[in-house]
């Protein structure tokens, strides 16, 4: 009697430390669509712009370059991180899987081979023409927020 229940206890155990293990083997193969920096901590008037050194304004721009290469390739599928492939009903087979791993590769590449030439060449950029285009991004930033009104249901 002692045996059987102690074989029942171990089963029982088994059971749970495998079903532990396969939920989080399907959390590891959801792959979130847009990942990274997905938002910025401040938006900025031109007046606070023009206040700040260039370095600053350097490191702002770059900034916005990388929430805006990890959000705007992927706005027809999502706006914020997060979602993945399962939450979107797109079938999770080895060839999407793997078109979206690729895709983040190749988002990743892009996004350092354009800070490495922004930190060559930027820095010779006329101020003014930097704080335009940190304002610019931002208000493409902030238009995100109203994207779902472009959505007709």
């Amino acid at each position: 009697m002692k045996t059987k229940s102690t074989v029942l206890i171990a089963i029982f155990f088994l059971m749970i430390g495998m079903s532990f293990g396969q939920t989080s083997k399907e959390k590891k193969s959801s792959i979130n669509i847009i990942s990274g920096k997905v938002n910025i901590a401040k938006y900025h008037s031109y007046e606070e712009l023009d206040k700040m050194s260039k370095g600053k304004l350097l490191d702002l721009y770059t900034e916005r370059i990388k929430v805006i290469v990890n959000i705007l390739p992927n706005i027809a599928f999502a706006t914020k991180p997060g979602i993945t492939m399962r939450d979107l009903g797109i079938p999770e087979t080895k060839e999407n899987v793997k078109a979206l791993e690729n895709n983040i590769e190749a988002s990743d590449e892009y996004f350092d081979s354009t800070i490495a030439f922004q930190k060559t060449i930027l820095p010779y950029s006329d101020t003014r023409d930097l704080i335009a285009a940190i304002l610019f991004y931002e208000e493409t930033l902030k238009s995100l927020h109203t994207y779902n009104d472009y959505k007709t249901n």
